[in-house]
């Protein structure tokens, strides 16, 4: 028998302390919230990654996710092997430091991506889908929280004066943030009353999604309202598939047709929506950026300009891209170009099917078990914003965190 079984049998064999695992639950918690970036941006005034003081914050996070799995290290490691296409993306960003233009940036910022895999990892092992959707929800209603009283005791940072005057953006400088965090919690209340083993809390979830539904809407973020939608409709309308055969044939037609529809509109005319909607045809120039960056991939086609690198290195590709834009572009408004971009079109297509394969298990238990109410929705809120921002696979990312969440539970053993 290995030191680690002999390790992990005689923890099995001290008393269980109930402080114990309401410690690991706030930590787990408090993670939750540095992952979301939220508040000490604000306090530091460095943006998310300009502070000295905030890139300080992420090595304690780092041992600390470490000392949590090495306190049950054998579930980890038994949920590693099967969640290994998650890991093996998690683990590209740092092997792109041997082809990147500022190599010692790439292995930073891929450390960033691969320690929330493995916290997601522990997350996964640690928790029952219950408890872990609970836990979800309970750090979505903290963020919830502190952005509204941010936004009404302290408008001067929780609102927004420049660009977006009016916008509310909470806890963070821009509204967006705002706008999908809390899209995401108003998914998380309603994942958390349909599932929770305790009738009580149900009013305690139902105004966790009234308040982020408000929040969504005083943020103004038009693509933060169809997550939103996706959020609180989604769970309804898992409920309501499995109340019958005529409800599901209602649920699953309904889901179908909001699909084809959305990919009409894709494929044929997203310019002709947008004006109805007052929004810019162009994506508000997106297509623009999106233009100049296929043709800096087809610089480096296969391994990309390295993880992080491609926009911090002023005097590389990125400075023919601002000059045709015209603009100080900061990113690629698109996930999987930004993806391209640093590991290059075989990294890009990975973390795609890596993303396929999380939807197809999550579609897979639509008839069965409480995780779809979360991962089904998620997953779907995740496609759409990937097509418009650079969520996937950022580095110390409350998306990518989650993602990693999800995925891994769902490459799980199912529970009974």
């Amino acid at each position: 028998m290995s030191a680690l079984a002999l390790a992990d049998r005689w923890r099995g064999g001290l008393p269980r302390l109930r402080f114990a695992s309401m410690l690991e639950t706030g930590l787990a918690a408090l993670l939750i919230f540095l992952f979301s970036s939220a508040l000490l941006p604000q306090i530091f005034d460095g943006g998310e990654e300009g502070s000295p003081i905030l890139r300080l914050i992420w090595p304690p996070v780092y041992l600390l996710t470490l000392i949590l799995i090495g306190v049950r290290p054998m579930p980890v490691l038994g949920l590693l092997a099967r969640a290994w296409p998650l890991m093996l993306l998690a683990a590209l960003p740092l092997v792109s430091a041997s082809w990147s233009l500022d190599p010692g940036l790439s292995l930073r910022r891929g450390l960033g991506v691969v320690m929330p895999a493995l916290f997601g990892l522990w997350m996964a092992s640690r928790y029952s889908w219950r408890d872990l959707i609970r836990l979800l929800a309970l750090s979505f209603a903290i963020l919830a929280v502190g952005s509204l009283l941010m936004s009404v005791l302290m408008p001067s940072y929780g609102v927004m004066s420049e660009i977006h005057p009016g916008a509310w953006s909470g806890l963070w400088f821009e509204k967006n943030r705002l706008g999908g965090v809390m899209a995401l919690a108003a998914l998380a209340g309603m994942a958390a009353a349909f599932t929770t083993p305790h009738r009580r809390e149900v009013r305690y979830w139902g105004a966790l999604v009234i308040l982020a539904v408000a929040l969504v809407l005083m943020s103004t973020s038009r693509t933060a309202l169809m997550a939103c939608m996706i959020g609180v409709a989604g769970p309804l309308m898992i409920y309501f598939a499995r109340q019958g055969f005529i409800m599901a044939a209602l649920a699953v037609f309904s889901g179908l047709f909001g699909v084809f529809a959305l990919t009409l509109v894709i494929v044929i005319g997203p310019g002709v929506i947008l004006e109805a909607l007052g929004r810019d045809p162009t994506l508000t120039g997106r297509t623009d950026i999106w233009i100049g960056l296929m043709q800096a991939v087809q610089m480096r086609p296969w391994t990309g300009f390295g993880w992080g690198a491609f926009w911090l290195v002023e005097d590389g590709p990125v400075f023919w891209v601002r000059q045709a834009t015209g603009w100080e572009v900061p990113s690629a408004h698109n996930s999987w170009i930004e993806i391209a971009l640093a590991l290059g079109l075989p990294g890009a297509i990975w973390a795609f099917l890596v993303y396929l394969g999380g939807l197809a298990a999550s579609v897979k238990r639509v008839f069965a078990g409480v995780e779809a109410y979360w991962a089904l929705p998620a997953m779907a809120i995740w496609g759409l914003t990937s097509q418009s921002e650079s969520i996937f696979m950022t580095t110390n990312g409350l998306t990518w965190t989650l993602f990693c969440i999800t995925f891994s539970k769902l490459a799980a053993r199912r529970e009974a």
